[in-house]
C-alpha cells in the first residue's frame, strides 16, 4: 500500500514553459476495494506524486522500466475518467514522458495513452471543483499546445485527436461513485482561458512539409475557431495570413483547402472584420486566392467545388474592401472585364455548358464581386465601359424577355421568376460607383441618360411589384433615389432634367401609408432615400421646388412631421428651412392643418418644447425660464465642465446646434415671420418668446464660455475688454429676464382672460336659470287661471284695468271710439278683432291633387273644414229632388 508524503508539492508547466508550484494537500493513498466496490466503479487511488518523482529520477540501471510500469498503472487507475483535483499532476505526468520521447521512444506509447485519458470526461467530487480547480484545468490543457513543439508524428497527432474530442464529449464508461461529470463545455472553456488556439496557430509553422500533421492541426482549429475567444487568440497569432497563404499547398484529399477556408470564414465572423482583412490584404494571401479559385474555376465540376469556389469569391470580394489591398493583380488578370462578361443577357456558353441556375449564381456573384472591386479600379471600369454595360444590363432586367431566375442561390433571395435579383445588384453596382463622386462617372453615366432611365425604372416596379417581392422592390427603390440624388447634388442642369417626373415619383413616396413605416420590410430606408432625393434633387431648382409646392408637397412634409417620429424630425425640418428660401413657401405652411386643426407654427412649438423636455432644459409647470443666465441649457451641457479648447474646436453650446433641432425649428420659425403665426394658444405664445431669442440666447452661452475659459487659462483680459465682457454677459442675462417678464405677463393676462370668460359662463349660467324660474311662474299662474274660477276672474278684472289705465282719459270731440276687446270673451290673454289661422291640413283636404273648386263643394254634415265627397249636385238640382 503507498502513503503520500505530507510535504508533497506538485509542479505544473505554465503555457509559457513556466513551471509553477501548488501548495501540496493530502493524496489519497491507495487502499484494499471489495469486489463490490469495483463492480459500482470505486475509484482507485494512486499516489501520483511518488510517479511524478519516480520519472524524475535518471541514475538507475533498470528505471525505465519501472517508469513504464508506473504509468501503466497510472492509466488501469484512471481509466474511467480524470478527476479535477489530479489533473495537473497528470499532466505533469504527461510532460515528463514527453520530454524522454527524443531519447527514449518507448514513452511515445505511454504519452500517447495519457493523451487519450484527456480525451475521457473530467469528473468532480464536489460542484465546486470547476471554480476551484479551473486555474490548474486551464493550465494543463494550454500545455498540450506547447507538447505540439516535440518533433514526434505520432505525438501531434494524438494531441490533436484530444483537442477534437473536447467537442464530441462521449459520456463515462462507467460510473464512478462519489463522482460526477464536468460539465459538456467545461473543457472547452479552459482552452480558451488558457490560450490553446493561439499555441495550436504558432505549430503550424513547424509543420511546413508535413501534410498529415498539418491536416490533423487545421482539423483542431476548425473545431477551436467556432468560439469567438478564439478566434481573437488565433488572429493575434497571424492565423489568417498564415492559413491562407498555404491554401495552394498540394494536398490529394482536398482537405486543406476545405478545412483552411471554414477557419477563415470563421475568422471573419467572429473577430474583428476589419484586422482579418488587414491580415489577408498582402500580396502571397491575394495570389494564393487567385490561383485556387482558378483551378476550381477550371477544374471543378462538384458541388463541393462550386461550393468552395464561392467561399474563396466572397473571401475576396470582401478583401476588396480594403482600399490599402494589392488588388493590382486584378488588373494585369483584367479581372474586371472578365466579370462584366457574365453582366448580359443569359446565353449558352460555347465551351462549357452551365444549367440557368448556375449561370445565374454565377453572374449574380459576377455583379456582387464588381460592386467591391470596381470601386477600387475605376480606371479599368471606364476602360471596360463599365457604365454602357451596367446601364444595358439594367434595361434588360426591366425589359419583358421571357426568363425564369431559379432563385436558389444566396444573392437571388426574392428573385424567383423574375430579374428583380439582377436588377438589385446592378443597382448596388451603379450606387457604389456613384457615391465615389468622380465627376469622370458621373458626367458619363447622365449623358448616357441615366436619369432619365432610372425614373422609367422606377414607375416599372410600382407596376410590377407584388406582396411577395416588396422587401426587393422596396430596396430597389431605395437605391434608385440614393443613386440620383448622387448624381443631381450641386449640378442644377441635372435637377431640371430630373424635373416634374422625379418629383412625381418622390411625392408618390410620400403618400405612403404611415402604418406601413413599423413593418420593417424597408419602408423606413425608403422614406430616407425619399426625403434625400428631395434635398439634392428638387431644392435649388425653381421649376422644380415651384411644382413641388402645387402639387402640395409642403402639406406631405408637414404630415410626415407630424407623425413625431425623432428618426426624420431633424432631416425633415432641414428640408423645411432650405424650402422658406421660395416665398411662396409660407403661404403653404400657414395654410396647412393637421388633427384637431393644428397649425404648422403649433406643430413646431409642440416639437420644441417635447425637444427640450428630452434634453432636459430647466423650465416651469408653465413652461417658463428658471434660469435667466443659461436660459437653453441642457442637461447634458450641466454635467460637462467647460474646458479651454482650440480655436478650430467647437464648444458645447456650437454643437449644440447641430444636435438637435432647436436651431431648424427656430428658422424656420423666423422665415415664416414671429408676429405673424396662427393657431397658437397662450402656452405656444410662452414658448415662442424663448424661440424669438433663440439666437441671442445662444450667443449669449458663447460669450459666458469665452468668459469661462479665460478664468480656467488664468488670464486677465485689458480693463477695456473686461468691461466689455461685462457688459455683453449683463446684456445678454438681461435679456433672459425681459423673456421671463413677458413670459409672466402673457400667463397672468392668460389667467384673467380665463377668470372673465368664467364670469361670463356663470352670468349665462344665472340668466338661464331666472328664465326658467320665470317660465316656472308662469305656468303655474296659467294653471291657477284654468283650475280656479275666482283666480281666472280676477286676473280678467287685472287685465281690463290695466287696458284702461294705458288709455287717454279725454277723447277729443267728434272721435269716433272703436273697441279693440270683445264683449264676452272668457279669456285673459290680449285679444282683437283680428285672428290668425293656421292651414287646414292636407288630409282634411285630400291632398294637393285633390279638387280645388271648393265653390261646388258640399259642406260635409259633421262640419269642420272642407273635405271632398263622391257626388257633387248643383243647387238647380237639388231643388229638383224635392217632392211635392
Amino acid at each position: 500500500m503507498w502513503t503520500a508524503g505530507a510535504g508533497a508539492t506538485a509542479e505544473v508547466q505554465e503555457p509559457g514553459g513556466k513551471i509553477r508550484s501548488r501548495s501540496t494537500r493530502h493524496i489519497p493513498v491507495v487502499g484494499v476495494v471489495t469486489e463490490d466496490e469495483e463492480a459500482q466503479g470505486a475509484f482507485k487511488t494512486m499516489d501520483l506524486n511518488r510517479v511524478i518523482n519516480l520519472l524524475e529520477e535518471t541514475d538507475k540501471d533498470d528505471l525505465e522500466e519501472k517508469q513504464l510500469k508506473s504509468v501503466k498503472k497510472l492509466m488501469q487507475c484512471y481509466q474511467n475518467g480524470l478527476p479535477l483535483r489530479d489533473l495537473a499532476q497528470i499532466f505533469k505526468i504527461l510532460n515528463l514522458c514527453a520530454e524522454k520521447i527524443e531519447n527514449q521512444p518507448h514513452f511515445i506509447e505511454s504519452a500517447c495513452n495519457i493523451l487519450k485519458l484527456c480525451g475521457l470526461p473530467f469528473l468532480k467530487k464536489k460542484v465546486s471543483d470547476e471554480i476551484t480547480y479551473a486555474e490548474d484545468t486551464a493550465n494543463s490543457i494550454a500545455l498540450l499546445g506547447e507538447l505540439m513543439k516535440i518533433p514526434n508524428s505520432e505525438l501531434r497527432i494524438q494531441i490533436c485527436k484530444c483537442i477534437v474530442d473536447f467537442y464530441h464529449a462521449e459520456p463515462p464508461k462507467k460510473h464512478i461513485t462519489g463522482y460526477q461529470q464536468a460539465s459538456s463545455s467545461y473543457k472547452i472553456k479552459m482552452a480558451e482561458v488558457g490560450g490553446l488556439a493561439k499555441t495550436m496557430v504558432q505549430s503550424l509553422t513547424l509543420l511546413e512539409n508535413q501534410l498529415v500533421e498539418k491536416l490533423w492541426v487545421l482539423k483542431a482549429l476548425q473545431h477551436l475557431s467556432t468560439s469567438e475567444v478564439n478566434c481573437t487568440l488565433m488572429m493575434k497569432a497571424q492565423a489568417a495570413s498564415g492559413i491562407c497563404a498555404h491554401l495552394n499547398d498540394p494536398d490529394p484529399s482536398g482537405q486543406l483547402l476545405f478545412r483552411s477556408s471554414e477557419i477563415l470564414w470563421n475568422l471573419l465572423e467572429k473577430s474583428p472584420k476589419e484586422e482579418i482583412i488587414q491580415q489577408l490584404s498582402n500580396l502571397e494571401c491575394l495570389l494564393a486566392l487567385k490561383e485556387v479559385f482558378k483551378n476550381l474555376f477550371m477544374r471543378g465540376f462538384s458541388h463541393y467545388d462550386h461550393q468552395l469556389r464561392n467561399d474563396i469569391l466572397v473571401i475576396t470580394t470582401i478583401i476588396a474592401q480594403n482600399p490599402g489591398a494589392p488588388m493590382i493583380l486584378l488588373i494585369d488578370g483584367k479581372v474586371i472585364l472578365a466579370l462584366f462578361t457574365y453582366l448580359k443577357k443569359p446565353e449558352k456558353h460555347k465551351i462549357i455548358e452551365w444549367s440557368a441556375a448556375q449561370y445565374e449564381e454565377l453572374q449574380l456573384h459576377a455583379i456582387v464581386t464588381l460592386s467591391s472591386v470596381a470601386p477600387l479600379l475605376t480606371e479599368e471600369y471606364m476602360l471596360c465601359q463599365g457604365n454602357a454595360r451596367v446601364l444595358a444590363f439594367l434595361e434588360w432586367c426591366e425589359s419583358e424577355d421571357s426568363f425564369f431566375s431559379h432563385g436558389n442561390s444566396f444573392h437571388s433571395t426574392g428573385g424567383r421568376g423574375n430579374k428583380f435579383a439582377q436588377m438589385r445588384y446592378s443597382l448596388r453596382l451603379l450606387r457604389a460607383m456613384v457615391y465615389l463622386e468622380d465627376e469622370t462617372i458621373n458626367s458619363d453615366l447622365c449623358e448616357k441618360g441615366t436619369i432619365q432611365q432610372l425614373i422609367g425604372v422606377f414607375k416599372n416596379t410600382i407596376s410590377k411589384a407584388n406582396d411577395k417581392e416588396e422587401a426587393i422592390v422596396l430596396e430597389i427603390q431605395s437605391d434608385i433615389l440614393l443613386i440620383l440624388s448622387g448624381l443631381c447634388e450641386h449640378h442644377i442642369p441635372r435637377k431640371e432634367i430630373f424635373g416634374t417626373e422625379g418629383v412625381d415619383i418622390i411625392l408618390r413616396v410620400m403618400k405612403t401609408d404611415p402604418t406601413k413605416l413599423q413593418t420593417g420590410l424597408g419602408y423606413n430606408v425608403l422614406l430616407f432615400s425619399t426625403l434625400d432625393s428631395i434635398w439634392c434633387c428638387i431644392l435649388g431648382c425653381y421649376p422644380s421646388e415651384d411644382y413641388f409646392l402645387e402639387k402640395e408637397g409642403i402639406f406631405l412634409l408637414l404630415d410626415l412631421l407630424a407623425l413625431n417620429q425623432k428618426k426624420f424630425c431633424n432631416l425633415i425640418l432641414g428640408i423645411m428651412v432650405e424650402f422658406c428660401d421660395n416665398p411662396k413657401t409660407a403661404a403653404h405652411v400657414n395654410a396647412w392643418r393637421g388633427k384637431k386643426d393644428q397649425t404648422a407654427a403649433s406643430l413646431l412649438i409642440k416639437l420644441w418644447r417635447k425637444e427640450e423636455k428630452e434634453l432636459g432644459v430647466k423650465r416651469d409647470k408653465h413652461g417658463m425660464i428658471i434660469d435667466t443666465k443659461k436660459p437653453l441649457f441642457t442637461s447634458f451641457q450641466e454635467e460637462q465642465k467647460i474646458m479651454p479648447l482650440p480655436a478650430n474646436c467647437p464648444t458645447l453650446a456650437v454643437m449644440d446646434v447641430a444636435e438637435n433641432i432647436r436651431a431648424k425649428i427656430y428658422a424656420v420659425l423666423g422665415k415664416l415671420d414671429f408676429e405673424n403665426l396662427p393657431g397658437l394658444s397662450a402656452e405656444d405664445f410662452v414658448t415662442l418668446c424663448i424661440i424669438h431669442r433663440y439666437l441671442d440666447f445662444k450667443i449669449g452661452e458663447i460669450w459666458n464660455e469665452i468668459c469661462e475659459e479665460i478664468k480656467l487659462e488664468k488670464l486677465r483680459p485689458v480693463n477695456t475688454d473686461k468691461k466689455i465682457l461685462e457688459v455683453i454677459t449683463t446684456a445678454s442675462e438681461n435679456i433672459g429676464k425681459m423673456v421671463a417678464s413677458l413670459q409672466s405677463e402673457m400667463i397672468e393676462s392668460q389667467a384673467n382672460q380665463d377668470v372673465q370668460n368664467e364670469q361670463k359662463v356663470y352670468t349665462k349660467i344665472q340668466a338661464t336659470h331666472k328664465q326658467r324660474e320665470l317660465a316656472n311662474k308662469s305656468w303655474e299662474n296659467f294653471l291657477a287661471r284654468t283650475s280656479n274660477t275666482k283666480t281666472l276672474k280676477k286676473a280678467k278684472r287685472l287685465q281690463e284695468k290695466a287696458i284702461e289705465s294705458s288709455r287717454y282719459g279725454e277723447h277729443p270731440p267728434n272721435a269716433i271710439f272703436h273697441r279693440t276687446d270683445i264683449k264676452g270673451l272668457n279669456t285673459t290673454v290680449p285679444s282683437g278683432r283680428v285672428v290668425t289661422v293656421e292651414s287646414t291640413p292636407a288630409r282634411l283636404l285630400g291632398g294637393p291633387l285633390a279638387d280645388t273648386d271648393i265653390a261646388l263643394k258640399k259642406l260635409p254634415i259633421r262640419g269642420g273644414a272642407l273635405q271632398k265627397v263622391k257626388a257633387v249636385k248643383t243647387v238647380n238640382e237639388s231643388k229638383k229632388s224635392v217632392p211635392t
